[in-house]
């Protein structure tokens, strides 16, 4: 396509009047400032037409903002890596349809189309999801990287692993819908719960977790691929791995509806396509994914390209409108068998993997039965996956809270405690199957 001619965009609006004599661009986004800073930079550099405020906040609080100002749109742009969350938004008809030209852009990152058909929202980048961990802190703790997801449920990582809540974080609610897709409904969960047996702890924000990781709170964390690339290259000794079981999705940006600044929207998000604005995902501090492949010429040494490693996210073709579907109902699932009850998993876990440890060569086989039926209790799901795409009971989950004291809608409430009473027991239930297989 022909490459635009930013000029006319600028003239466009300057000339506008009004909301737009200033050339303020408003930008509502999950990424940290280590990143929007020096892109900001570079596009004002470029276009000194525009200013760009930007307004951080998590996914999940991005959307309820945009949802919230619908009416009186103060926002012009929404910028995050989760596709479900544009989804949610363009289901109620939140964003705008724009036409964005660019050159050089493929039509895919792997399997995954890099925009929406109906031009609502646009890739600028690939995100994966996966594993990292700090190199002193293993060495230190007699314990090798984990590169896949199972790894990460074997009992000498107990303790040592942290993540955050996808209902806190959108990059970490697309971390565990991509397992509950690539390994089914009911064996996701179950591996969720094993993993989350070894937390050290759920932090509140996605970027506590490589916070966590550089500074040696603990040895591994779940991360969406930047953060790992990022503290690599701004040398703290840490390391990243895909596990086999990943996704490859575009990180996105949108124009929201009714934008005061659609022209000076459109031109920021054009620039991100540009080689100009490609090349900034390689500044150390960001080690994004460029979704232009000419852009890889520049990167550095051991960066990877999707664009030639085909086995990046190959395992998992994301089902973008299955995870849009159940988005909240996911979120408080995670919540009330994780997030809310770490300890009570936590000690659960715990106290299974000692009595395997204490049976792995003894051949009792009434302590052995006590440990599977003891794994069974965490397995246990509240639902079938048939239920969590059921529009009716999906859509009961309207609200993604900070703590378990948060007031919501008495029906989820309800359902959440329901959850909450068999999930509870269930625990309780397997500790002390464990304890006693251990005392055999």
């Amino acid at each position: 396509m022909k490459k635009i001619l930013y000029s006319s965009i600028a003239a466009t609006a300057l000339s506008a009047g009004g909301a737009l004599a200033d050339g303020k661009i408003t930008v509502i986004t999950s990424f940290p400032d280590s990143m929007t800073g020096p892109i900001e930079a570079a596009f004002e550099a470029a276009h000194p037409e525009f200013d760009l405020e930007v307004l951080n906040k998590k996914t999940s609080a991005g959307v309820k903002y945009i949802q919230e100002i619908a009416g009186k749109n103060t926002a012009d742009i929404f910028w995050a890596s989760a596709p479900d969350a544009f989804e949610v938004l363009k289901s109620s008809d939140l964003l705008a349809g724009v036409e964005i030209k660019s050159e050089g852009i493929p039509e895919r990152i792997g399997a995954y189309p890099l925009n929406d058909p109906d031009g609502k929202y646009f890739g600028f980048a690939g995100a994966g999801y996966g594993i990292m961990w700090n190199e002193r802190y293993l060495k230190a703790n007699d314990l090798e990287p984990a590169t896949e997801w199972e790894q990460l449920a074997q009992a000498k990582y107990h303790g040592h692993v942290g993540m955050s809540a996808p209902s806190r974080s959108g990059t970490t609610h697309l971390t565990v819908e991509t397992l509950l897709q690539g390994e089914g409904w009911d064996k996701g969960w179950a591996q969720w719960k094993r993993i989350a047996g070894n937390f050290s702890t759920v932090t509140e924000r996605s970027f506590g977790v490589p916070d966590g990781v550089n500074t040696g709170n603990f040895g591994l964390g779940i991360v969406i691929d930047f953060f790992g690339f990022s503290s690599k290259a701004s040398g703290f000794p840490v390391d990243f791995a895909y596990p086999t079981v990943t996704a490859l999705v575009p990180a996105n940006v949108a124009v929201v509806n009714n934008a005061p600044n659609e022209a000076g929207a459109v031109a920021f998000i054009e620039y991100l396509l540009t080689p100009e604005g490609q090349s900034v995902l390689l500044d150390p501090a960001i080690m994004r994914l460029p979704i232009n492949p000419a852009t890889y010429e520049n990167a550095p040494e051991g960066f990877p390209n999707p664009f030639e490693d085909s086995t990046i996210g190959a395992t998992v073709e994301f089902d973008v409108e299955k995870s849009g579907a159940r988005y909240n109902l996911v979120n408080s699932m995670f919540d009330v068998m994780i997030t809310y009850r770490l300890a009570d998993l936590r000690a659960a876990v715990g106290a299974i993997q000692a009595a395997e440890a204490a049976h792995v060569d003894s051949g009792n086989e009434e302590a052995k039965a006590l440990i599977t039926e003891a794994w069974a209790l965490i397995d246990a799901n509240p639902i079938d996956e048939a239920k969590s795409l059921d529009p009716e009971f999906a859509g009961v989950f309207t609200k993604k809270r900070k703590k378990a004291t948060d007031e919501v809608e008495a029906r989820q409430a309800e359902v959440e405690q329901e959850w909450d009473a068999t999930v509870v027991a269930n625990y309780a239930k397997a500790k002390e199957l464990a304890d006693k297989a251990a005392a055999m």
